[in-house]
């Protein structure tokens, strides 16, 4: 039996964040589609299969208890210094952004998702990829967003995934997982927003969604979907001008 973390490069108590991240970056150097390369489909078909393993929470269980019969802690850290207590004692923006992915790739996403919180409402001006290169922002972004959704911070999640969206069209980092970021946005979208946060909010969020390089049948989606908030703040000439632009977004 293949060692699947090695397949992937991964510590053996890698966190989900890191499988992810390690699966993407292999495939991007494995796919056929990719690299025009059929000769590595094999390595490709382990990659994947050592994903689909890992990924999987009872998978990686059963895996590990078959694989690593006779496991032993031959070295735990005795550091004297501990990065995590350096980040909590210092105040900085930069600090407080890497305790918020230290802690979000620790197994620690509750504390993650709080400390973004806080930085959100305390900083007005506060940017994660600020003190990240694109690669690192992008990943662990993505990631977090997605933990703000299970958290019911739906908002916040699309600010996030605005931001990472746009960067790829810079910088096409995802390659062919980017479909899968853009599913996740739209699925927030069109599951998430509507009767769920406030009418202001939505409306800044399908605005914001319209410069997102959605389809024009998705675009006239927001824009009905604006026409029915200015509808409901009172606003119905906007409204109008709204259902009238999704009207011919359909024809």
């Amino acid at each position: 039996m293949k060692d699947f973390y090695k397949v992937l490069g991964v510590r053996k108590n890698a966190t989900i964040a890191e499988i992810k991240r390690a699966y993407r970056e292999k495939a991007k150097l494995l796919h056929p589609d990719l690299t025009g390369d059929v000769s590595r489909s094999d390595e490709f078909d382990e990659v994947v299969k050592a994903y689909r393993v890992l990924s999987n929470a009872r998978q990686r269980s059963i895996f590990d208890e078959s694989f690593f019969i006779k496991i032993k802690n031959q070295h735990k850290d005795s550091e004297s210094f501990n990065y995590y207590d350096w980040l909590v004692a210092r105040e900085d923006e930069e600090s407080r952004s890497k305790l918020i992915f230290w802690t979000l790739m620790h197994h620690r996403e509750d504390e993650a998702v709080a400390e973004f919180k806080r930085m959100q409402m305390n900083y007005v001006d506060f940017s994660l990829k600020k003190w990240f290169t694109r690669e690192d922002f992008m990943d662990y972004g993505y990631i977090l967003a997605e933990e703000l959704v299970i958290r019911g911070e739906y908002y916040d999640a699309i600010i996030l995934l605005e931001q990472i969206i746009k960067m790829e069209y810079s910088f096409n980092y995802f390659y062919i997982f980017f479909p899968e970021v853009m599913d996740f946005t739209m699925a927030i979208l069109r599951n998430n927003i509507d009767g769920v946060i406030s009418d202001e909010l939505a409306l800044d969020v399908y605005e914001r969604a319209l410069e997102l390089g959605f389809s024009e049948k998705e675009n006239a989606f927001f824009l009905r979907k604006m026409g029915e908030e200015y509808s409901r703040l009172g606003d119905l000439s906007t409204a109008e001008i709204c259902f009238n632009e999704a009207e011919k977004l359909m024809f």
